[in-house]
């Protein structure tokens, strides 16, 4: 499905590219090679066909892109990232539980006669 959009983008942008191309903004243009205003409207026929497909292009655009995005396939992860795993097995130690200064101390002690 992703192909298929992305396939379609494509085409799209293309032809989008094509007729905005032939749109002239000062009124010339490729309408302005079927002759001249006063022939039974083709003038004005052309800028509304090209002006219609312009935002029939654009809106395809539109829709195939966000097709494109739902059917872009997603990868199962733990919330965790690998590097926060690899800190976290890396850090073992335990925390002491220490509420009071008595507690303080004696952790103190405990680690200067550990060294």
């Amino acid at each position: 499905m992703l192909t298929i959009a992305i396939v379609l983008i494509i085409i799209a942008s293309i032809i989008m590219i094509l007729i905005v191309l032939a749109q002239n903004p000062k009124g010339g243009g490729l309408s302005s090679t079927f002759g001249g205003a006063g022939q039974f409207g083709g003038v004005v026929q052309t800028n509304k066909f090209l002006d219609k497909t312009t935002w029939t292009l654009a809106i395809a655009l539109i829709v195939f892109s966000i097709t494109a995005s739902l059917s872009i396939p997603t990868v199962e992860q733990d919330p965790e990232s690998k590097i926060q795993e690899e800190l976290m097995n890396l850090n073992q130690t335990t925390i002491p539980d220490i509420q009071t200064p008595e507690q303080v101390e004696q952790f103190r002690e405990n680690e200067e006669n550990n060294d």
